[in-house]
């Protein structure tokens, strides 16, 4: 994959032997904590991997392999039938690097390899826990994502156990279900679930009751450790919105009516802007990840639920809103230190030249234009 002097240089003097400090993943904290052990590799590859879901439908792979009711070892076998037909997708090098970097194997995957790929895989497999992965990786920081909602008990158990685990993990503040007004069933367990989480015995009964949650929450962030927010929008939001206004929109779909689109996004704004205070007054780094159209198969959402490979690039507006909304903090130096991802290439330059709006001497890079984030960490 290296093809000229300077590639292997870069790669093999520098980059090689570099920690990871990895501040935005999906790692679930209690494989963390418990030190997981995999059954296999179908569990380790399959078991919760939408983009290889993806791709083994897209090569005609029935729904019982890759989500399904399959044995591992039958889901392995579509998964080692599709890999050839990946060639020029990233995901046919990361298999390989993968199998080469853990489980010391050099042969190409495919049907007729399966087997013995299956068994010389496991076999290395059974001798290696989450941690030993992790270590093997030279991870030096994980930042997981949590909703305010999650119980910290996991992050607590690591650091008070942390074994021969030489990365520290620390929590990231997702509070995007606060944000979900147009479900008040879900909104209304959530809320409830908050309340939980926060200590409030009395439960949350008012839109300030909401905003005092969210708060101890981020607050209990800190003290785990935590320094990032996370958020994933369609696009900014930076609609005008009193707490009159909010509190209106909280009350009615705490009484069970949906608020409307534009309800959504005037209350959604508001909470956002709270959000950004909050993140400057701590010294915070807050991610917007920015341009996701989720859910779009219905069918399937219904059957299989949402984060299952049915996701992709949406084409919303991003210029107008983004500006309005770093604006509206940085109108009272409460703008913290941003990462901007978009999973539009075509909106690549409206962050790039966006960010240069609101850098203002403080630090180095304080707004940055995020990594390749999903459909654009690949050609």
């Amino acid at each position: 994959l290296l093809t000229t002097k300077q590639a292997r240089e870069l790669y093999h003097r520098y980059a090689k032997d570099q920690p990871i400090y990895d501040y935005h993943c999906h790692l679930p904290p209690d494989a963390i904590a418990n030190n997981h052990q995999f059954a296999d590799v179908a569990e380790l590859w399959l078991g919760g991997d939408h983009y290889k879901w993806r791709a083994m439908r897209t090569n005609g792979v029935a729904e019982r392999y890759v989500t399904g009711n399959a044995s591992p070892r039958e889901k392995f076998q579509a998964w080692a039938e599709t890999v050839p037909h990946t060639l020029r997708n990233p995901l046919y090098h990361w298999t390989h690097l993968e199998l080469k970097r853990y489980f010391g194997v050099d042969q190409l995957l495919d049907g007729k390899s399966a087997e013995k790929v299956w068994k010389q895989a496991n076999a290395k497999l059974a001798k290696l826990r989450a941690h030993d992965l992790i270590n093997q990786s030279k991870v030096a920081v994980i930042c997981t994502t949590d909703d305010p909602a999650d119980s910290l008990d996991l992050h607590a158990r690591i650091r008070a156990n942390p074994g021969k685990l030489k990365a520290r993990v620390y929590p990231a503040y997702r509070p995007d279900k606060a944000l979900a007004v147009g479900n008040p069933a879900a909104f209304n367990a959530w809320i409830e679930k908050l309340a939980g989480a926060a200590g409030f015995a009395q439960g949350i009964k008012t839109f300030d009751d909401l905003l005092g949650a969210l708060k101890k929450r981020h607050d209990d962030f800190h003290a785990a450790g935590g320094r990032l927010s996370d958020h994933g929008l369609e696009h900014a939001l930076a609609e005008p919105c009193t707490h009159a206004q909010a509190k209106m929109v909280f009350d009615a779909v705490r009484g069970g009516r949906a608020a409307t689109p534009e309800e959504a996004l005037r209350y959604g704004s508001y909470l956002m802007l709270e959000f950004g205070r909050w993140d400057a007054a701590r010294g915070w780094t807050k991610q917007l990840h920015l341009g996701a159209l989720r859910n779009n198969n219905v069918r399937l959402l219904t059957k299989l639920g949402p984060d299952t490979g049915f996701d992709s690039i949406g084409d919303f507006p991003q210029a107008a809103a983004l500006s309005r909304y770093l604006n509206a903090l940085d109108a009272t130096d409460q703008l913290p230190r941003t990462i901007l991802y978009n999973l539009n290439p075509a909106d690549n330059y409206v962050l790039g030249t966006m960010i240069g709006n609101f850098q203002d001497g403080s630090i180095p890079g304080k707004l940055q234009f995020g990594s390749g984030w999903w459909f654009l960490d690949q050609k």
